[in-house]
C-alpha cells in the first residue's frame, strides 16, 4: 500500500520552471514504478512522464520530451517532476501514481493502483 501526495504547483509565465514532487507513505515505495498525468479542464487524463522502480529508466510524452524530467529519490520515498520552458498547455492538475505490477513505468493511466490529490500548474502567457 502507498499513499500520494504532490506538492510544488502554482502560477508561473511561459518559459519559466517548476519542480513538483510527489511524497509517498508506506514500506514499499521502492517496489512500484511511478508515473505523472496531468488534467486540464474538460479534457481526459494525459500521461505525462513515467519512471523504473529503480529509476534507471524513464519515458516522457511527445509534448513533454526535452522540457521535462522525472526523477525520484527511494530513501526519501519521492518522485519529482521538473518542468522546465513552461508553455500556457501545460497548464492543468498534475497527478502523481504507483504501479506496484510493472517495474518499469507505462502510459496507460488505468494500470495505476494508487493516485495522489493533484496539484495545480498554471502557466500564463
Amino acid at each position: 500500500q502507498v499513499q500520494l501526495v504532490e506538492s510544488g504547483g502554482g502560477l508561473v509565465q511561459a518559459g519559466g520552471s517548476l519542480r513538483l514532487s510527489c511524497a509517498a507513505s508506506g514500506r514499499t515505495f521502492s517496489s512500484y514504478a511511478m508515473g505523472w498525468f496531468r488534467q486540464a479542464p474538460g479534457k481526459e487524463r494525459e500521461f505525462v512522464a513515467g519512471i523504473s522502480r529503480s529509476g534507471g529508466s524513464t519515458n516522457y510524452a511527445g509534448s513533454v520530451k526535452g522540457r521535462f524530467n522525472i526523477s525520484r529519490d527511494n530513501a526519501k520515498n519521492t518522485v519529482y517532476l521538473q518542468m522546465n520552458s513552461l508553455k500556457p498547455e501545460d497548464t492543468a492538475v498534475y497527478y502523481c501514481a504507483a504501479d506496484p505490477d510493472r517495474v518499469t513505468s507505462t502510459p496507460y493511466a488505468k494500470l495505476y493502483d494508487h493516485w495522489g490529490q493533484g496539484t495545480q500548474v498554471t502557466v500564463s502567457p
